[in-house]
């Protein structure tokens, strides 16, 4: 008599960090004979990889279990990720939760699982954070044409409205020795693209007098792979050497994402952020003069506590200044145990969604700017899918792209005519 085949859900949510994780931990799994179905279908164990960047991370995950619990009473439920590290106590009070795991157990979930005893209490594993040292890599495999892999985790800074520290521990990073090894066997895998990702990822290196400028300088010459892209990177750690170099490398693509938060510097002093907007402009225009078509994306938080209104209007004359590509806009949410939450002048929600509002319609309209610039011109695109008799991929400088066209060319770059800018994406056409 055949064993009965267990069925197991994945759901990752927040940074491809995360993403990068649950692949790692699912390939694992897989390899045990378990086999990967959706999280919206009927499975026997559901894990969540959670994020708690904002309130509304942690509610998103506690409606998710709900959802688990409703797609299958019986099913165990285990909760892993950064809310599992900050809240362990409350997740395991929400009906359904069999086993929650902290920062340094969930790699461990395989056996946790298995040691579960059937009784309806939840079972909490968690370490300390400040006594996790070591490092997990992982990576992304056979989901995308771009492979997300992680090599850096945890970070040393303390940012008033930041609970990774809390979340992820200390930084650390593994070896460039190691990461190529791990890059060269995506690359043997048939990826065509890797985006390095981590926590902060411009401190790769720091514990081990190894620097992220060396593994980068390491990877280009890397066979196999044809794209590298850097995920968000502080600006105060994205050197001149960094931005000249990936000017000058055939396979660093010119997308760069760099956090601002804020674009007053009494705003960025109270967050505790490491530059001021001189520094994070003057990093702008030095990518601009070597890589003019380098697309740009930025973070920003509306409403920290204090913000007012000036604050607002300086943030907003700050970005339209300068010469980026995108934002990605969050409103400040209070997190426990930092120190924005302590703070008075808290900002209203209402002042808060007009904020994010404004500079969504903002971000709009510097993506139109940058996507119409490159109407008519010829951009090499990586192919992610053929879906409805359309192509969909991404240039080299992260420019959304469709084609009306059929082909079996899913994980390979093309050259296409950019001809028409549909908000979104742009049309194009192969040349």
């Amino acid at each position: 008599m055949s064993t009965p085949i267990i069925r197991v859900a994945f759901h990752t949510m927040g940074c491809k960090t995360n993403f990068s994780e649950t692949s790692i931990i699912s390939s694992e799994m897989q390899r045990y004979g378990y086999e990967k179905v959706s999280y919206k279908d009927e499975a026997d164990i559901y894990v969540l990889n959670t994020c708690s960047v904002t309130e509304n991370a942690d509610k998103e995950a506690r409606k998710l279990i709900r959802k688990a619990r409703r797609l299958n009473p019986f099913a165990k439920i285990a909760v892993i990720g950064c809310y599992a590290q900050l809240q362990p106590e409350q997740i395991s009070k929400i009906p359904g939760v069999d086993l929650v795991l902290g920062a340094s157990e969930k790699f461990n979930l395989l056996s946790h699982l298995n040691s579960l005893n059937g009784t309806n209490e939840s079972k909490i594993i968690t370490s300390t954070i400040k006594n996790i040292s070591s490092f997990q890599p992982s990576f992304t495999n056979g989901e995308r044409t771009r492979s997300y892999l992680k090599i850096q985790d945890g970070c040393n800074y303390n940012c008033s409205f930041c609970t990774i520290p809390l979340a992820r521990g200390k930084s650390r990073s593994d070896t460039i020795e190691n990461t190529v090894k791990i890059a060269q066997n995506i690359a043997d895998s048939g990826a065509k693209e890797i985006v390095l990702t981590g926590i902060n990822i411009g401190d790769f290196g720091s514990e081990k007098d190894e620097s992220f400028l060396q593994l980068i300088m390491t990877l280009d010459n890397l066979k196999g792979i044809e794209r590298f892209r850097i995920s968000s990177i502080e600006p105060n750690l994205l050197s001149d050497e960094i931005i000249s170099f990936c000017a000058d490398s055939n396979k660093f693509v010119p997308h760069f994402h760099i956090p601002l938060q804020s674009g007053s510097d009494s705003i960025l002093k109270s967050m505790k952020r490491r530059y001021n907007t001189d520094l994070y402009k003057s990093r702008v225009e030095y990518i601009k003069e070597l890589i003019p078509d380098c697309c740009i994306g930025v973070d920003v938080i509306v409403g920290y506590p204090g913000e007012g209104e000036e604050h607002f209007e300086q943030t907003k004359a700050f970005i339209e200044s300068i010469d980026i590509s995108y934002l990605h806009v969050f409103s400040y949410s209070q997190r426990k145990d930092t120190l924005a939450a302590s703070l008075n002048n808290q900002v209203t929600k209402e002042h808060k969604d007009y904020r994010s509002k404004a500079l969504h319609i903002l971000s709009n309209k510097k993506q139109t700017e940058f996507y119409n610039q490159y109407i008519n011109t010829i951009r090499p695109v990586l192919v992610e899918q053929s879906i409805n008799g359309k192509i969909q991929g991404f240039t080299d400088n992260y420019i959304k792209v469709n084609i009306d066209k059929h082909l079996s060319c899913q994980n390979t770059i093309i050259s296409v005519l950019l001809n028409d800018n549909k908000g979104s994406y742009m049309q194009g056409e192969i040349t």
